[in-house]
């Protein structure tokens, strides 16, 4: 039976005193204990490690700056996150089926990954056949567009392009809408690939322009949403990048808000608002396994861009202070081995980004390590959502982990840690220069080099990897299968003849306008991609003439 506690002992510290003691003579030689970011993990923390009279300047209350407890009033007590899955496979009809199912079993919005074809600005006539449709799904034109969104109502439903510059995924979707008589002013969701930066750094696929175009594109496309389509967010600032090539959270974070601040002041350079365009910038991060780390991470970050829209941007509107973002639990956390193993992981990420106030969460499928996942794996990744938020209670109670000694002292850590990465960068010239120059990727590099000497020495524990091996089911190792080769030759023979019977004279005018914009500063090219969309022009075509007008795409190899 337990003692009770001397209150006189307490007062006078005596019991700490004794439990280190113990602590110490029961623990032999203490093996140091970091995180991610390098932070020293204690292995107990009490009143000593926060400062208590500091909460309503650094801890406040949800809907209100600092904002550490969340942008809304209500979180998710109130509204719930939404759930958005990512799905691209094989043809626009193949990514539909698989769509209205998702959306038939709880998610809430539409996520699109376009074919690895499409992320290299080509079309599918310009690809290797047997790689088209294995990672996301063919869409070239605003008739596959048309097709992949069969059913989908463009107003109640959000929808996320997976899009890198120049949007045109936007574009089609654009163009259906106003052939179905939608409204673009009522259209809403995000240009979940538009930072440009983050592709340059660590995403090379996604990066077909120069830099110095991918900035003017983007800012014309940040203009074009602003002015015509009012509710769908242009800016997603992406930290999901710079975290799987690498980064630690810490970093990725300090990163992700430079690339906000050079985008912010790209936008005021250009006579806009603040206030006009901030409420529509939006985050997209990875969210990995170190769980208290990650809710540290997203709270620290939302009380700095509080603090750097007001302070250095201008902002007075306190919708351009909320920090929101999308959270995707990390596939570079997720093994070959023994895969069903992921199925607990995936459940640990996101409960991590739920505590730290997310307003959107993709979840992985167990089998994303093995190929685009399958129908199985994706209803489980759906459900593991619906399980945390109806069965667990995740949603009862606003930021839970508020006023935990180590979560505070570890949010406080984060910050600081993130902000002085963010001075380097900002010493460099910002963070277009720091990227330019090379130094974002040298930074990442050697995280990523250091955290992988942890695995390779067994520091670092991965289960079924380095550690807990075991003879496997083979079952639970099926991919998906390839794309149906029938299927997707009749798709590629229809795109064929589409293009044949277009005018020839109408998609040599749009491609002429879209040179024409992208050498006079005062048009807006993306206005002219969408222009060209409408006319009938391709994804590779519009690509492809902006590549030859604005510069091809060249990353930088930094050793």
């Amino acid at each position: 039976m337990n003692k009770p506690i001397d209150e006189k002992l307490l007062a006078t510290g005596d019991a700490e005193a004794r439990w280190r003691r113990e602590y110490a003579g029961q623990i032999g030689t203490e093996r140091e204990v970091t995180n991610r970011s390098g932070i020293d993990i204690a292995p107990l923390y009490t009143a000593r490690d926060w400062d208590a009279a500091q909460q309503a300047e650094n801890l406040g209350f949800p809907g209100q700056p600092p904002y550490t407890r969340g942008i809304y009033p209500t979180m998710h007590r109130g509204r719930t996150w939404t759930q958005r899955q990512l799905i691209g496979l094989g043809t626009p009809a193949d990514y539909n089926e698989r769509l209205l199912g998702i959306l038939a079993q709880g998610a809430t919005a539409v996520s699109l990954i376009p074919c690895n074809s499409v992320y290299r600005g080509i079309d599918m006539d310009e690809s290797h056949f047997e790689l088209l449709g294995t990672c996301g799904t063919v869409i070239n034109t605003a008739e596959h567009m048309d097709r992949a969104l069969a059913g989908v109502d463009l107003v109640r439903t959000s929808c996320a392009m997976n899009d890198p510059s120049p949007f045109t995924l936007l574009a089609f979707m654009l163009a259906v809408a106003r052939r179905r008589g939608t409204p673009w002013s009522a259209i809403t969701g995000t240009s979940n690939q538009s930072d440009y930066l983050s592709h340059y750094v660590a995403n090379h696929m996604f990066f077909r322009i120069a830099l110095p175009g991918a900035r003017r594109i983007l800012g014309d496309h940040i203009d074009f949403c602003n002015r015509l389509v009012p509710k769908w967010n242009p800016m997603s600032v992406v930290g999901q990048h710079t975290q799987q090539a690498g980064a630690t959270p810490a970093e990725s974070m300090a990163f992700t808000l430079s690339a906000a601040i050079q985008n912010a002041r790209d936008c005021i350079e250009r006579g806009m608002d603040p206030d006009a365009f901030l409420p529509r910038f939006t985050f997209f991060f990875d969210i990995s396994i170190s769980f208290f780390e990650e809710i540290a991470k997203f709270r620290a970050g939302r009380r700095i861009w509080a603090r750097i829209t007001r302070e250095q941007l201008g902002a007075k509107d306190p919708r351009s202070w909320r920090f929101k973002f999308h959270g995707q639990t990390s596939g570079v956390d997720l093994t070959r081995q023994q895969p069903l193993n992921n199925i607990a992981r995936v459940a640990v990420q996101a409960m991590a980004g739920i505590f730290g106030g997310l307003q959107s969460l993709h979840t992985d499928a167990f089998d994303e390590a093995l190929s685009t996942p399958t129908e199985f794996g994706a209803r489980i990744a759906v459900n593991t959502q619906n399980i945390l938020r109806e069965e667990a209670h995740l949603t009862d109670v606003i930021d839970p982990l508020g006023g935990s000694f180590y979560v505070e002292r570890l949010t406080d850590q984060m910050e600081a840690e993130i902000l002085r990465t963010m001075e380097i960068v900002e010493d460099a010239g910002g963070m277009y220069r720091a990227v330019e120059s090379g130094l974002v990727q040298k930074m990442i590099g050697e995280s990523a080099r250091r955290f992988q000497q942890k695995v390779d020495s067994g520091e670092q524990t991965v289960v079924g990897v380095n550690a807990y091996q075991a003879a496997e089911d083979k079952s639970a190792r099926q991919p998906l299968a390839r794309p149906d080769p029938a299927v997707m030759r009749a798709h590629l023979e229809a795109f064929k003849a589409f293009k044949a019977a277009r005018s020839p004279q109408a998609v040599a005018k749009a491609l002429d306008e879209l040179a024409r914009a992208a050498n006079e500063p005062k048009l807006n090219v993306f206005g002219a991609v969408v222009e060209a969309a409408e006319a009938g022009c391709t994804h590779g075509e519009i690509c492809a003439k902006l590549r030859s007008e604005l510069g091809f795409g060249d990353v930088q190899a930094v050793v």
